[in-house]
């Protein structure tokens, strides 16, 4: 049942309010043709009623000898009286219960004692001998009201012509009410699209938001409310822009005024003594100098300037794994079609770099690979070490968290390898996973969106 419900709430504000309206409209409809019914019914028998009511009350104060005059009288204008021993509405003939009950009233008002009244409506068609039918009209039914009242003289029966109901009523009700339906519900889905389109529009502008671009502003459109909402949006984008900017100044400088005593470090190193004690205190600087530059790269990654261009990603995990086998490194290529993506070169090689480094750090050995999975290309760097516990799997792509404990970076670094390589895919709308191999092993994924090649 929920597939069949909207998930979006302008949607579902649109059912609610269309199932509402139907269900108002279907009772307005019943109510208002019960009502319209109703006074059809008294309209048309209502005279009749009343004409044979007053025949009857004619009939009882007469003397004997005018009677037949009396009925003869009445028996005019489309209608016909008699007085005989049986009723012309017989027990068993579908009966209207409600003319029955205002004909006992009128006959009770008017003071004339009745046992038994009886009415029922009926169609006949109308002759084509008449009157119509020699002018040339087609022939039409007549609705017929027979009445009948048990009196002391036997039953006085009447049969009178009344206007027929109008045919068309539902009919005519009924796209009243459609008409209406249509009206309220489609002004309703009108709201509903102002609202739902500069909502849409926010929402768009927040998920493309990486921080890397520039702010998109979206334009304050709809109701008043929603208007000032958007504008606190695009106040709160040009926020967050500014501090990210600040953010990236600040790195700068971090990142000058550091490596500047650092570097003067290294060149005082060089001249200590003994020659042991120089070479730990030039280990301990470039790992200092080292992490330093990882630190500025996974803070910058969001924010990186360099503009994203169409490259070949096979060729370059190829001349990535080139560069490690020049320096005797384990590391091998899977030969792969070429694979074009939208990338920014320097960062994606950055982070194929440390997938590789990881891989024969902790596996002995890498191999890479590159392919296409619909519309994403994917780069998976394999290894043949023992791989990590699937608890791990996730822990590990976290910033400064180590699977081997140790702080030495020769062995378990400084834990942003993974961090760098998983902000990067994120930059170019990818994400990088990892699952431990079928047969050993740890298998590191970046899937990035592909590009028509």
């Amino acid at each position: 049942m929920n597939r069949f419900v909207p998930r979006s709430l302008i949607g579902q504000m649109a059912l609610l309010i269309g199932i509402a309206l139907l269900i108002a409209q279907v009772a307005n409809f019943a109510l208002i043709l019960n009502e319209r019914q109703k006074l059809s019914l008294a309209q048309n028998q209502g005279p009749a009623i009343t004409r044979f009511v007053a025949l009857a009350s004619d009939l009882a104060q007469a003397p004997p000898e005018f009677r037949y005059a009396v009925i003869q009288d009445g028996s005019r204008r489309g209608a016909q009286f008699r007085v005989s021993r049986s009723s012309n509405v017989p027990e068993t003939s579908a009966r209207t219960p409600e003319v029955e009950d205002r004909l006992r009233q009128s006959l009770a008002s008017a003071g004339i004692e009745s046992s038994d009244v009886r009415a029922a409506l009926t169609t006949i068609r109308r002759s084509s001998r008449s009157s119509a039918s020699r002018s040339g009209a087609a022939p039409t039914d007549l609705q017929l009201l027979l009445l009948s009242a048990r009196t002391s003289d036997g039953w006085l029966n009447g049969r009178i012509v009344t206007p027929r109901p109008d045919p068309w009523l539902s009919a005519r009700l009924a796209g009243a009410t459609l008409f209406l339906y249509l009206v309220v519900l489609g002004a309703t889905l009108f709201i509903a699209g102002r609202l739902a389109r500069p909502l849409r529009d926010l929402t768009e502008a927040a998920e493309t938001f990486g921080g890397r671009e520039i702010a998109r502003t979206v334009a304050p459109t709809g109701p008043s409310d929603l208007r000032r909402a958007i504008e606190a949006f695009n106040a709160m984008n040009s926020r967050v822009s500014a501090l990210l900017d600040e953010k990236d100044r600040m790195l700068g400088a971090i990142g000058h005024d550091l490596r500047t005593p650092l570097a003067s470090l290294r060149i005082r190193a060089e001249s200590v003594e003994p020659e042991s004690e120089r070479d730990r205190m030039i280990a301990t600087i470039e790992e200092m100098a080292a992490m330093l530059e990882d630190i500025l790269v996974l803070a910058r990654s969001g924010r990186a300037r360099e503009e994203g261009r169409v490259i070949d990603l096979a060729a370059l995990a190829d001349a990535v794994v080139e560069q490690y086998r020049e320096l005797g490194r384990p590391v091998t290529f899977l030969a792969s079609e070429r694979q074009v993506a939208t990338v920014q070169p320097n960062l994606m090689r950055r982070a194929v770099r440390n997938l590789v480094d990881n891989a024969v750090k902790y596996g002995g050995s890498a191999r890479v690979a590159v392919w296409r999975e619909q519309d994403a290309v994917l780069v998976e760097v394999a290894d043949d070490g023992p791989g990590l516990p699937a608890d791990q799997l996730g822990q590990v792509l976290e910033p400064f968290y180590r699977a081997e404990a140790s702080r030495n970076r020769e062995t378990g670094g400084a834990g942003l390898g993974l961090a760098i390589a998983k902000a990067v895919a994120e930059s170019h709308g990818g994400n990088l996973r990892l699952r431990n191999g079928e047969t050993g092993g740890l298998v590191a994924t970046i899937s990035v969106p592909g590009a028509l090649s």
